[in-house]
């Protein structure tokens, strides 16, 4: 008998690895993956609650019922990336929600984080993006640390704490695709912005956690693997590692420079729009891309508006002390 058609939103990257579009806001935006071992998986990110169906039906197709999924691996607890993963865990019988453990109380009880939300995109687009988000029972959650390896059917999967564009942030090493789950640590790259050169990626300052040394630091620690791939969940996987650490850190640092001396400025907020807008022009163009201006402006405007808003997030946090660690 043979395999029904491949969905659409369904993509094999091979090692037992599916990319899953999983719908939100608009195709290959957002994406969970499946890893497949010896007839178990694990999920790593999940989407909103209604990416569910998407979900279980990459189960369906690589042919792995639900009760043999061991992990739910959420990167970080933004809705995103982790909204989902509730409503997913209530279909999973034998599965373990792993988050890291700034993260794990709002996976329990998701309240905050969703007042958080609201703070930021409002009480109207959260429910209309989100819906009804499902807490985890505490006895199904599972705490990361830094070196944590999990176990799937043999299949080594180690998360090592990334700190940067969240406090509540790690990646997964999968030793068999030499390939980082990447959440929102190594950026966002979308097809759409694929030039000549190859893939465009820029940085995610999204609020309220952004901290651009220890980002840097932790993009460094990723390399240090020598990986052959990132898995990113906006999204899909992207090769050319060096290439693309590069022009993110370079970016990183371009968005730093510009950020200091708006600290203070009337219309902030505004203004560092504009800033970041500009900056993203400028680099797609030396990356070879005949998009318009207009079609850049379209495909960035979430990200322009969120990294301005973490940025001055960061702008306001206190300065450092003598004996602090504040990231400024």
């Amino acid at each position: 008998m043979s395999l029904p058609p491949l969905p659409t939103w369904l993509e094999p990257l091979g090692h037992g690895i599916y990319a899953i579009d999983t719908g939100f806001e608009r195709p290959l935006f957002d994406a969970a993956y499946l890893i497949v071992e010896n007839g178990r998986a694990a999920f790593v990110d999940t989407g909103p609650n209604a990416a569910l169906p998407r979900l279980l039906g990459a189960l369906a197709h690589a042919g792995v019922a639900p009760a043999a999924v061991d992990h739910v691996i959420v990167t970080h607890v933004h809705l995103d990336h982790a909204g989902g993963a509730g409503l997913l865990m209530q279909q999973l019988a034998h599965a373990r929600l792993v988050v890291h453990p700034r993260g794990a109380r709002h996976m329990i009880d998701p309240g905050a984080l969703l007042d958080g939300a609201r703070a930021v995109y409002g009480a109207d687009e959260i429910a209309r993006n989100y819906g009804e988000v499902q807490p985890v029972p505490a006895e199904r959650v599972l705490e990361s640390r830094d070196g944590l390896v999990l176990e799937l059917a043999g299949r080594p999967l180690e998360l090592i704490d990334t700190p940067g564009h969240a406090r509540h942030h790690h990646c997964v090493w999968d030793a068999a695709s030499r390939g980082w789950f990447t959440g929102d640590t190594f950026g966002l790259s979308y097809p759409e912005c694929e030039a000549p050169r190859g893939r465009y990626l820029l940085p995610t300052t999204s609020p309220v956690q952004f901290e651009p040394q220890a980002l840097r630091r932790s993009v460094e620690r990723m390399l240090e693997r020598d990986p052959a791939c990132m898995y990113l969940t906006h999204y899909g996987r992207v090769t050319e590692v060096p290439r693309l650490a590069t022009l993110l850190l370079e970016q990183l640092d371009a968005m730093v420079a510009l950020a200091r001396p708006l600290a203070a400025a009337p219309e902030r907020h505004a203004r560092l729009r504009a800033a970041l807008a500009a900056l993203y022009r400028e680099r797609l163009r030396a990356q070879g891309s005949t998009l318009s201006d207009v079609a850049i402006d379209a495909l960035l405007a979430i990200d322009v508006e969120l990294n301005a808003q973490g940025l001055a997030v960061w702008l306001d946090r206190p300065a450092p002390t003598a004996s602090g660690t504040a990231p400024r």
